[in-house]
């Protein structure tokens, strides 16, 4: 397998935290993790094979990192890459906007087509995600405030799937 970048936006930490336990599923691949704060266009391009992670900031607004870096990715030459996508968000106190930030994420990407990674929008409770797209999310999706005892059984599930995607 290609080596992977990872590529977070944390605002606490917990994006961060998941971007780590990612890397660490993945085993005995190449994984290298980037804090988008200090992160550049240039380090991206060294992989075909990228994970963008967010957290949800606001009520649907893209974290911080992701919004000053976002306008860059249209420099980026997406025809040989793949693209996964995680987001965290909290479904309980935000039902009506769970992991808005992720699917903003996914909306200002200049290329969909080599987006892989999708997850089942089963065992969530939310009335409306931008992230949600005929019942599948657009990438993983945790929440750490809720649900943070099935955080490292979906990690896991979805890099044996990335595993196959990514191929």
């Amino acid at each position: 397998m290609e080596p992977i970048g990872i590529f977070y936006g944390s605002t606490y930490g917990m994006t961060a935290k998941v971007a780590e336990k990612i890397k660490k599923a993945f085993g005995q691949a190449k994984v290298d993790v980037y804090d988008l704060k200090t992160a550049s266009l240039d380090e991206m391009e060294k992989y075909k094979n990228l994970i963008f992670g967010t957290s949800a900031w606001g009520i649907g607004e893209m974290q911080d990192d992701w919004e000053n870096f976002i306008d860059n990715l249209s420099e980026l030459d997406f025809s040989n890459r793949k693209v996964a996508l995680f987001g965290l968000g909290d479904q309980k106190e935000y039902p009506e906007s769970f992991v808005d930030g992720l699917g903003t994420l996914y909306c200002r990407l200049p290329d969909k087509s080599c987006v892989v990674g999708e997850t089942s929008t089963e065992g969530y409770d939310f009335y409306f995600s931008l992230a949600a797209k005929d019942n599948k999310f657009v990438g993983l999706v945790l929440d750490e405030h809720n649900q943070k005892k099935l955080t490292d059984t979906r990690i896991k599930k979805w890099v044996e799937q990335l595993k196959k995607e990514f191929l």
